[in-house]
This record gives structure tokens, C-alpha cells and sequence, in this order.
């Protein structure tokens, strides 16, 4: 058992968003779009991932050009109150323009595109810890043109076999998994990612 100091130490996760932009075409099959997280950076370094990161305060004042499905805000509110449930799908799309030059929508986000995925949290043992939703757009939504970002390098749509042969977490691989079951059946049981990537049916609300 952990000592009390020990969980004093243990960081509390930071809501978080990612969003896994896709495409398909019959010479490639599906691609997502990712980027090589910079190698100075703390969390992840060298590793690809799906643009994303913790939510901000603006993030729930920030006005939206269309809110969220209601399938995806009910998903979303399995594990977050609606103001946070919103404030997840704007972060998604502010971090997918700031780290890709991509937006979804014009000057507010268009959020009535997104489909939910499933989520995950960091092990209580790790300094940095999150509790991420992703999210899921096709490509045509986004408006724009692609560039990198001082955080994420090598930037564009990968197959899921050109991911297993690069850097990337185990997490991720869990993420792309889900992604393919999610194709094959968008009605699928959800699911939620816990501890060192157990992937455990997911439940009402909850705390983290």
C-alpha cells in the first residue's frame, strides 16, 4: 500500500483532447493524421501522436460556429459535465489549428462533425498525468493548409502500418486499434483506457 506522502506526491490528470483526423483512399486505405512530438519536449519526445492537449479556461467561453452532436456529448458525458464536455471538443479543434494549420470551421469552431472514441488515463504513478478524450473528424472538414509547429515535426497522414514501424507509444498503437474497431462498427460497446493500458468497459460518470 502507498504511504500517505506518496499519494500526496501523485499528480492529479489534466482534462485533455486529441483529435484523429482520417482519410481513406483506395491507394493507401485509411491514414491518420499525425506528428513526431519534439524530442526536447517532456512529455512523449520523438514520439508520433495525434494533435491534442490538456484543456484551457478559455476553452469553455470560446464560442462555437456549431456544437456538438448529441451522441458525442452524451459519450463525452460519461466522464465530464457538459460545460467540459464542450470545452473538450473546442480544445480539440484549437489544438488541431495550432499544431497543424488545420481548422475546423471558420473563425469558431465547428464541433457538429465530431465523433467520440473512447478516453484514457494516465497511470497514478506518472509525474505527468491526463485524462484524454479522443475525438474523430474526416479530413474534409478541415479548412486550410498544413504546416508543422514547433512541437510536432514530420506532420502528415500515416496508415496504421507505417505507425507500427515508427517511435510511438503503446497507448497510441490502443487509440489506432480502437479507431479500426470503430469503422467496422461505430455502434461498438465503449470502452475506457485505465492504468497501464487496460482497456475496461466503460461505465456512467465518473471521477478519474
Amino acid at each position: 500500500m502507498a504511504s500517505p506522502c506518496a499519494e500526496r506526491r501523485r499528480a492529479r490528470p489534466r482534462d485533455a483532447a486529441s483529435l484523429l483526423l482520417y482519410r481513406e483512399s483506395s491507394a493507401r486505405g485509411v491514414e491518420l493524421l499525425m506528428g513526431r512530438r519534439h524530442r526536447d519536449l517532456r512529455f512523449m519526445p520523438g514520439m508520433l501522436v495525434f494533435p491534442g492537449g490538456r484543456v484551457d479556461r478559455a476553452d469553455y467561453r470560446a464560442p462555437v460556429a456549431a456544437g456538438l452532436p448529441g451522441d458525442t456529448a452524451a459519450q463525452l458525458g460519461l466522464s465530464a459535465r457538459p460545460s467540459l464536455a464542450k470545452a473538450l471538443g473546442v480544445c480539440a479543434a484549437r489544438e488541431l489549428e495550432e499544431e497543424t494549420g488545420l481548422r475546423l470551421g471558420g473563425a469558431a469552431p465547428d464541433l457538429s462533425g465530431l465523433a467520440y472514441l473512447t478516453r484514457a488515463i494516465t497511470p497514478a504513478t506518472f509525474p505527468i498525468r491526463f485524462h484524454a478524450r479522443f475525438l474523430l473528424a474526416p479530413a474534409e472538414m478541415a479548412l486550410g493548409e498544413m504546416r508543422g509547429s514547433g512541437e510536432l515535426e514530420e506532420l502528415r497522414f500515416f496508415t496504421p502500418d507505417e505507425l507500427a514501424a515508427a517511435p510511438h507509444a503503446r497507448i497510441t498503437a490502443m487509440i489506432v486499434e480502437e479507431f479500426l474497431r470503430w469503422r467496422q462498427d461505430p455502434a461498438r460497446p465503449l470502452i475506457r483506457i485505465t492504468g497501464r493500458d487496460s482497456r475496461l468497459p466503460e461505465r456512467l460518470r465518473q471521477r478519474p
